[in-house]
């Protein structure tokens, strides 16, 4: 369990800004991976560069490995303490990480070859979770794909809220092909035997 109430007792949203403001400020952050998983290594190593969307990319270790590897890579958190924190450590690419909405910032005409996942649907509420396939969706060129870590198994006492396969099916298999599922073999104690590494493309023309 990602700790949801403040030292008073209110019990805050995973969905809303202060949430995260709270827990990157306290150093309250147990799925905070420090680096970059060894899928993604993986992944980049063997892929063609493109264009790249980390969202909910918090301390956004990943951006200097997607730009080491030729990549062009923005990445967008609301939380602006998560954002002050992955803009200090990334220097030179600082601009690349902005304080804004996945669902309604305004990314221009671009469509992404690649969105990058982890860590961010399972920290949403599982009523937010066909907005986000539905933006993923609008934000991917045809054929790009949403690939990263997934969490799936239960949980009772969210948030993390992990996926399971019949809601993933649901999700993505309308408008994703599943191309690729390993099980992640690097996972920080509060996910352990619980992540995949998967990979969707995205089916069919690009929507309107």
């Amino acid at each position: 369990m990602i700790e949801g109430r403040e030292e008073k007792g209110q019990e805050l949203d995973s969905s809303e800004p202060e949430f995260w403001n709270v827990r990157y400020a306290t150093g309250k952050t147990p799925w905070d991976f420090r680096g970059v998983p060894a899928a993604l290594s993986a992944f980049l190593k063997s892929s063609t560069p493109g264009s790249a969307l980390i969202p909910g990319c918090g301390a956004a270790y990943e951006v200097r490995a997607f730009c080491e590897s030729g990549w062009s890579v923005t990445a967008i958190d609301f939380s602006r303490v998560a954002v002050k924190l992955a803009r200090s450590q990334l220097g030179a690419l600082a601009d690349c990480v902005v304080l804004g909405d996945f669902f309604t910032h305004n990314f221009g005409a671009v469509h992404f070859d690649l969105i990058y996942e982890r860590t961010f649907l399972c920290a949403m509420p599982p009523e937010l979770w066909p907005a986000y396939a539905n933006r993923v969706g609008q934000l991917l060129r045809s054929g790009g794909k949403l690939a990263g870590v997934f969490l799936y198994g239960e949980q009772t006492e969210p948030p993390p809220y992990p996926l399971t396969q019949n809601k993933a099916g649901e999700l993505f298999a309308e408008r994703f092909s599943l191309v690729k599922s390993l099980r992640i073999t690097d996972s920080l104690p509060v996910f352990e035997g619980n992540e995949h590494w998967q990979e969707w493309a995205l089916n069919g023309p690009q929507p309107s």
